[in-house]
């Protein structure tokens, strides 16, 4: 989950999100719509709400609940799709909501299968439109240790950097000493990478080493180039980076 800090914005801003956008349950479209807002209800990342018109109304169960939140009176709604049911995870805003919302509709991610902007699967939760993440290949020399025990070493990483996390460096698995590691079940989600394939562990380590390092079969497209390679936590590990250590960061960020 991305519960980290990224650039500030405040709560309750609302701004109209220019991308198709569509989810499914069960192999049913809920919902098809360009007219989605995003809506900050955390400082971080905004949530989508999508406008009434555009949801399968026979896909909505009303449960004849009214709420009154703090965007405003919001009738509750349970879904049923394909055989699925998720009751309680909708709610349709009336005409006291803020300015702009009434009439709109709000899920709850995890209700829904799988959520699409334009074509691609996003992950999570709605992207922050104004979060950059740029994965650049690179002849910087790497290397990872931990414990005075060499990881990985390379001169041919690739450089991810995104909006308010450190610089993550994913190294080609050849240059990887997976002698020196033993994978988990461990499995993660980001919003701007997809779903992680593998995650690894300091062999004979402890609860501090533990899930030290990841990687992405398959990540987003614009992800690409970060596919199959493997990256640790800079809050985890010693990295040398050209020759220079670099200091942890203080604080445990998520990929």
């Amino acid at each position: 989950m991305d519960d980290f800090p990224r650039m500030a914005a405040e709560t309750d801003r609302i701004e109209p999100a220019p991308r198709r956008l569509r989810a499914v349950l069960g192999g049913e479209q809920i919902f098809d719509t360009t007219a989605a807002l995003y809506v900050w209800e955390a400082p971080y990342y905004p949530q989508y709400y999508v406008p009434l018109g555009d949801v399968v109304s026979r896909f909505l169960v009303d449960e004849q609940h009214e709420q009154h939140l703090k965007r405003g009176t919001a009738r509750r709604f349970g879904l049923t799709a394909g055989g699925q049911e998720r009751p309680g995870t909708v709610w349709v805003f009336g005409a006291d909501a803020l300015t702009g919302l009434s009439g709109y509709v709000r899920f709850d991610w995890a209700a829904l299968d799988a959520w699409y902007e334009e074509d691609e699967r996003i992950f999570v939760h709605a992207r922050n439109p104004y979060v950059r993440v740029d994965a650049l290949r690179s002849h910087r020399h790497v290397r990872v240790s931990l414990n005075g025990v060499v990881l990985a070493e390379t001169t041919t990483p690739v450089l991810v950097f995104e909006t308010g996390l450190p610089t993550r460096y994913y190294i080609d698995r050849a240059s990887v000493r997976f002698a020196n590691l033993v994978r988990t079940e461990t499995e993660t989600a980001c919003a701007y990478k997809g779903t992680t394939s593998d995650y690894w562990s300091l062999a004979g380590g402890g609860d501090a080493e533990s899930d030290i390092a990841w990687s992405y079969t398959f990540p987003t497209r614009a992800l690409s180039p970060i596919a199959d390679l493997v990256a640790f936590y800079n809050e985890k590990v010693d990295i040398h980076l050209d020759g220079t250590l670099l200091e942890r960061p203080r604080t445990h960020f998520v990929r």
